[in-house]
C-alpha cells in the first residue's frame, strides 16, 4: 500500500509500505479520511517540534476514519462496513498515570504518527492501517469521513475545556483561531458559555468563528487595541483558552482577565515562554495546562453521532493524498485555509 512518510523537514514522499499483520483484539481498516494537523505541519516544515524531532522515516497522521475491512475472532462490537473515527491514543492502561485515569501522560503512550519515541509511532496517512478495536469509534451514516478524522482536534478541544472547569454561565476569551481555537468557540459554547470573544491575526479564520457560534472575532494585528475596552475594573474574563502559542497574545490576555480567572495553555511555541508572575500572583490567576485527551475522543464521536455540533464548516478543501505537497501548502496557508482533509480512496 502507499503511505506518507516523512523523511525530513520538507521530504515528505508517498512510498509503499508492508501491509501489517492482524493480531487477537485488532481491525483492519481502509483509511478514507485524513486531516492534516498543525504537528503534521511542523514535522513537513521544520522537521519536529520543541525537542521533538524526526530521526527516521515515518509515516504522518493521526486524524483519520475509515472503513473496517477485517476483524480478529475475539473481536465484539465492530464489524465489516462500519465506519469508523480511529483515535490515535494507545495508552498502555497499566503504567502509573493510567492507574491514576492519567491516561494521556502515559509512559509508554503510542500516538499515531508522533515521533516523541525511537522507533517513532508509525501514523495513519496510509491506505490501510492496523489498530485495536478499542481505537475504532463507530460513525452514523449522516457523519462524514471529513467529520469523523476530525473527532481527534473536537476532542482536544473538548479536553481543554475540560481543563478550565464549569464554564456555564462564563465570558470566556480565546486566543488564537486555528482548528483547535475554532473548535474550543464549539466546545465552549456546548458547556455553557455565555460569551466568547476570539483573536487572531488573520481575519479569514475570523469570519468561521462567528458563524460556528464566537459572539465577537477581533483582529490583534490590524486594532492592537481590540482587546482595550475589556481591561476596565481589572479585567473581564473569566477563562482564557489559550491557543496561539504566542506569547504576545498570553500576555496581552493578562490584562483582560478578572481577578482568579482560569488560564488554560493548549498553544505549542517554539520556544520556552515566560509569563509575567507578578500579574499571576496580584490576580490569583489558576493556570492550567491541557495535554491531548482521553475519554473526551468517545465524547467528541457521540456529539457528533447525535448532531449536537457541527464541524463540516471547517472544511476548507479535500484533496488525494498523492497531491500532498499541495495539501500542506495549502493548509500551511491560513488566510485560505482551516482544515484541509487528505482523501486516500
Amino acid at each position: 500500500m502507499q503511505a506518507l512518510v516523512i523523511h525530513a523537514a520538507g521530504d515528505l514522499r508517498i512510498e509503499a509500505i508492508e501491509h501489517v499483520d492482524m493480531a487477537l483484539g485488532q481491525v483492519r481498516v481502509r483509511v478514507r479520511n485524513g486531516g492534516i494537523c498543525g504537528s503534521d505541519l511542523h514535522y513537513y516544515q521544520h522537521g519536529g517540534f520543541g525537542v521533538v524531532r524526526v530521526k527516521q522515516p515515518m509515516v504522518l497522521g493521526h486524524e483519520v476514519s475509515g472503513v473496517v475491512s477485517a476483524v480478529a475472532d475475539d473481536v465484539q462490537g465492530l464489524q465489516v462496513g462500519d465506519r469508523i473515527a480511529i483515535n490515535p491514543s494507545h495508552p498502555c492502561g497499566s503504567c502509573r498515570f493510567c492507574q491514576l485515569g492519567l491516561q494521556n501522560h502515559c509512559l509508554e503512550m503510542r500516538y499515531l504518527g508522533s515521533a516523541m519515541r525511537m522507533p517513532h509511532v508509525q501514523g495513519a496517512f496510509r491506505q490501510e492501517i492496523v489498530v485495536n478495536a478499542a481505537q475504532g469509534f463507530k460513525l452514523e451514516a449522516h457523519v462524514s469521513d471529513a467529520e469523523g478524522a476530525m473527532a481527534e482536534p473536537l476532542a482536544v478541544a473538548l479536553h481543554a475545556v475540560n481543563r478550565a472547569g464549569p464554564l456555564l454561565g462564563k465570558r470566556v476569551l480565546i486566543t488564537g483561531c486555528g482548528p483547535i481555537g475554532a473548535m474550543m468557540v464549539i466546545a465552549a459554547r456546548r458547556a455553557g458559555a455565555a460569551e466568547i470573544v476570539i483573536t487572531d491575526l488573520i481575519d479569514q479564520p475570523l469570519r468561521k468563528a462567528l458563524k460556528i457560534g464566537a459572539d465577537q472575532a477581533l483582529n490583534v494585528a490590524s486594532n492592537s487595541d481590540a482587546l482595550s475596552p475589556f481591561a476596565k475594573d481589572k479585567g473581564y474574563f473569566d477563562v482564557l483558552l489559550e491557543a496561539s502559542g504566542s506569547q504576545q497574545a498570553q500576555r496581552a490576555a493578562f490584562d483582560v482577565l478578572r481577578p482568579r480567572a482560569v488560564l488554560v495553555l493548549a498553544g505549542l511555541s517554539s520556544g520556552e515562554a515566560t509569563l509575567p508572575l507578578n500579574t499571576v500572583v496580584g490576580k490569583e490567576f489558576d493556570v492550567r495546562g491541557t495535554f491531548r485527551f482521553h475519554e473526551e475522543f468517545g465524547v467528541a464521536v457521540e456529539l457528533l453521532n447525535k448532531r449536537l455540533v457541527d464541524i463540516k464548516s471547517l472544511v476548507s478543501a479535500t484533496l488525494p493524498f498523492r497531491d500532498a505537497g499541495k495539501a500542506f501548502a495549502l493548509a500551511a496557508d491560513r488566510s485560505q485555509a482551516m482544515k484541509v482533509i487528505l482523501d486516500f480512496e
